[in-house]
């Protein structure tokens, strides 16, 4: 199990592949990269600027979810996709920096968290190589995982970011999208101090929330996941919105079943984390 603080991992030369750079990045003007984790600098001309000259406080993760890292590369990084990110991370460890932190990186699209809705402005964006659900998902090697680990503990620290403000896309897009998915390790990140974490309460036979349930319980839980951050109208009825973020809620804090039915355990694991970060702030005030 993964613990403690990551350094980035070493690359055997032996392992290592050339990196497969997208047709017409070669006369990009390319820049000094951000993090001393990066490996490589290839320039994305997917980028702007961020609304509000707002100041990024959030990291999203995300996975490729395409075949191979070449095709991953070229969306990111070829005029026209209307796509990137800040950062790619590759199977065998190796980071690359496709746009500078100072620029808005369209990695989001329409997304929400604790109210803001332009999260390109406010986040940075992390790729992860990984075929993703709809090509077999296969496991985060340990390599890929500790550079990860490695380069948002530098971009907290240079960004202060808070822990709950370490965030997966389906959580900012619940009803869109599944990435980095239920086989993130989320718990080995939050053991070197990247994102929030409770261990999720057993599961265990309950009573349970699902789709045509209606009442004050789903408005609780529904108030409980606006409360956390989720993009989340109350409305006391658990409609397919209810049950795309509890799936996505599943997916990151409660992820040994992922079926979009709140029961004891989601419901407990929830509440936890809400106490979690209310005990932080808490203790963080009195400092």
């Amino acid at each position: 199990m993964l613990s403690g603080s990551f350094p980035a991992a070493p690359i055997d030369p032996k392992r290592r592949r050339s990196l497969p750079v997208p047709k017409g990045v070669a006369e990009m003007k390319t820049f000094t990269p951000d993090s001393s984790v990066v490996s490589d600098v290839i320039p994305s001309p997917n980028h702007g600027e961020r609304n509000k000259s707002r100041l990024p406080d959030m990291i999203v993760l995300h996975y490729t979810g395409m075949p191979d890292v070449e095709g991953a590369l070229a969306r990111l990084c070829q005029a026209g996709t209307e796509v990137s990110a800040h950062y790619v991370v590759l199977e065998d460890g190796r980071v690359i920096q496709c746009v500078p932190e100072s620029r808005r990186a369209w990695h989001a699209g329409v997304a929400s968290w604790a109210g803001e809705e332009d999260i390109n402005s406010c986040s940075i964006g992390i790729e992860i190589v990984n075929r993703g659900h709809d090509w077999g998902y296969p496991d985060f090697p340990l390599r890929q995982v500790a550079a990860t680990i490695a380069l948002c503990r530098g971009i907290i620290i240079r960004r202060g970011v808070q822990g709950h403000r370490v965030l997966a896309h389906s959580d900012v897009a619940p009803s869109r999208k599944k990435d980095p998915g239920e086989k993130f390790p989320w718990q080995a990140l939050s053991d070197s101090a990247v994102g929030h974490w409770v261990p999720p309460a057993p599961i265990v036979r309950s009573e349970v929330l699902k789709l045509g349930t209606d009442g004050d319980e789903v408005m609780a839980l529904q108030r409980a996941l606006a409360d956390y951050g989720y993009g989340l109208t109350p409305n006391g009825r658990y409609d397919p919105a209810t049950a795309d973020v509890v799936t996505a809620f599943q997916r990151h804090f409660r992820p040994q079943r992922v079926d979009g039915i709140a029961d004891a355990s989601t419901l407990t694991t929830l509440q936890m984390l809400l106490d979690s970060r209310r005990d932080a702030a808490a203790v963080a005030t009195r400092l």
